[in-house]
């Protein structure tokens, strides 16, 4: 057998529906916490304020920003000085804990993540900091939450829009889990379950937004993907959409929900594993990538760069900041002229399509 090298990272789960708080309650008394900085957004404060209303609270960090600035990693941190906090506890989507994530990546400090969205960042060992229109990502056993409460519930009211972007977002882990440079046959395995939850409920969701079992589905999805994504790393999506966030400050799930099928049409010819564990994640039979975007027709996404923000003068610029970061693992090798014609044809919208593989050169006749 060919070897196989897997790592995993320690983590607690418990998933639930209208138990969060009382499940919050019960993590951090198990985590021996007894002055807690929460984390959460000012539009989720409300919220967060009730859910840990029987946590020891000594102070709230509400000014998250998307992709995690620097400014607001020092003042998370600074934060967690002043309070002389033993636990870090967020409640909000992927830019909440990855505000959570940076402040335990210099104190130490343990996290527990709540998450509001389908991120998964609550599942990953992986940190991001942007700075100077850069946003650098690594791998810390310290950021990884030391536990998670999922509640189904909480997603009741995420809006369609966002729920489906998010949800893609999520099943962009699992896609890229399969190219990515630590892949391996159980990430993989797990990549695949969490594309078939995430198929299965995400249209349900789009036709019953107060769909309890479909959102339960779609976190269990989300929780395999994040594991998928922690074991694999970072494969050429996640390298295009954290390169294009960090520089223009996109929206994170709509940009992801908009590269992933032209990523996908560029690397599945080459892929023919990946290209198997989709068509039976998707029940799609021969065609995988026809029915990827099915899927998209039925959840009706974000189709384009360009409404979210990134002016089309940038592309030339966006395709060289994305060729410095092609992983080597990739099934094809990119061309800048590959790169730049996948990051044009996601900016008009047009229908992502699959790009052949370039054709060998012809063989020199062999010497007698």
């Amino acid at each position: 057998m060919t070897r196989i090298v897997y790592e995993s990272w320690g983590q607690r789960v418990v998933f639930g529906s209208g138990t969060a708080r009382q499940d919050i309650a019960a993590e951090v008394a198990g985590l021996g916490a007894s002055r807690v900085l929460l984390i959460a957004a000012d539009g989720e404060r409300a919220l967060a304020e009730g859910l840990c209303e029987d946590v020891p609270v000594v102070e709230i960090f509400g000014a998250v920003r998307p992709h995690v600035p620097a400014e607001v990693a020092e003042a998370v941190r600074a934060a967690a000085r002043e309070h002389d906090a033993d636990l870090l506890l967020s409640v909000g989507g992927g830019s909440t804990t990855g505000t959570a994530k940076a402040a335990a990546l210099t104190t130490g400090l343990p996290v527990l993540a709540v998450p509001t969205t389908y991120a998964g960042s609550e599942a990953t060992p992986v940190w991001g900091l942007t700075e100077d229109g850069h946003k650098r990502t690594g791998v810390d056993p310290k950021v990884l939450p030391r536990s998670v409460v999922y509640d189904a519930t909480l997603m009741l009211t995420l809006p369609t829009r966002l729920s489906v972007t998010s949800g893609l977002n999520a099943l962009a882990h699992c896609v890229d889990a399969w190219w990515a440079p630590r892949h391996n046959p159980i990430s993989s395995a797990l990549a695949v379950e969490g594309v078939r939850s995430l198929a299965s409920a995400l249209p349900r969701v789009v036709a019953d937004g107060q769909d309890v079992e479909a959102r339960r589905e779609i976190l269990f999805g989300t929780y395999l993907g994040a594991v998928a994504f922690a074991g694999a790393g970072s494969g050429l999506h996640h390298k295009v959409c954290h390169v294009l966030g960090g520089a223009y400050d996109l929206e994170h799930a709509a940009l992801h929900a908009v590269v992933l099928p032209h990523v996908v049409g560029l690397n599945l010819p080459a892929a023919p594993g990946a290209a198997r564990r989709l068509a039976a994640a998707l029940d799609a039979g021969a065609d995988p990538f026809d029915a990827l975007l099915a899927l998209y027709d039925r959840l009706e996404p974000p189709r384009s760069l360009r409404e979210s923000g990134l002016a089309e003068e940038e592309l030339d610029r966006a395709a060289d900041l994305v060729m410095a970061q092609v992983p080597d693992s990739n099934p094809r090798r990119v061309t800048r002229e590959e790169m730049r014609e996948l990051l044009g044809r996601a900016h008009r919208g047009d229908t992502p399509v699959p790009v052949p593989l370039p054709a060998l050169p012809p063989q020199e006749p062999a010497d007698d």
